[in-house]
């Protein structure tokens, strides 16, 4: 009779590759090894900049992502899972250093005002980077104007909101303030804008509708 091999097939790796680490795990590594830090920049630095070059100009964006990352970095150790997520965290920076530069701000939104009056294209096309837009040349400049009028706060969240896609309870940790009044903001906010612009609902962003 045959013996028969007692030795075991070869079985193969199905599982793939690793899953990626989530980025508050990454951060808790990173206060043991700094060095870690700079995957969250290269998972984050474009949009961040992205959303920092709609709310002021890409000048700023270049400048201001950098310290965006670098007031993270230094704060890092401060990050409590339990209140939220790293992503609306970052936001909150980017946030502060836009109440810096309000007035930069304001001069993006006057240009796009000016430029939607005379029928030109603004520099950068921003009217079409911006995600809260309107079709008609004439209802971007009433946007625009409508969005210089706006309360500082109350920008804040509906960009967050359209610009950033947040969440409700995103854009609450981005900002710090209650879910609540993210509601009540947004609510606020959409029925100003329909009403200054005929009834046309200008967003096209936001996450939770």
């Amino acid at each position: 009779m045959t013996a028969h091999s007692t030795a075991r097939p070869t079985v193969r790796n199905r599982t793939g590759p690793p899953a990626a680490i989530s980025d508050e795990a990454l951060l808790e590594l990173s206060r043991r090894r700094p060095e870690r830090f700079g995957e969250l920049y290269d998972r984050y630095a474009g949009e961040i900049h992205a959303y920092l070059g709609r709310r002021l100009d890409q000048q700023a964006a270049d400048d201001l992502t950098a310290e965006v990352f670098l007031a993270a970095f230094s704060k890092r150790a401060t990050f409590d899972p339990r209140r939220g997520t790293v992503r609306p965290w970052l936001y909150g920076f980017a946030g502060n250093l836009i109440a810096l530069h309000r007035r930069s701000e304001a001069r993006r939104l006057a240009a796009l005002q000016r430029s939607a009056g005379a029928h030109e294209q603004p520099e950068h096309g921003h009217e079409e980077r911006v995600v809260i837009r309107v079709d008609a040349q004439s209802e971007q400049g009433r946007l625009a104007a409508e969005l210089r009028a706006l309360p500082d706060g109350d920008r804040d969240v509906l960009l967050l909101s359209a610009l950033a896609e947040l969440s409700h309870e995103e854009v609450a940790q981005a900002l710090d303030i209650p879910y609540g009044t993210v509601g009540s903001r947004l609510s606020r906010v959409r029925k100003r804008l329909r009403a200054a612009l005929g009834g046309v609902n200008p967003l096209h962003g936001g996450s939770d509708g």
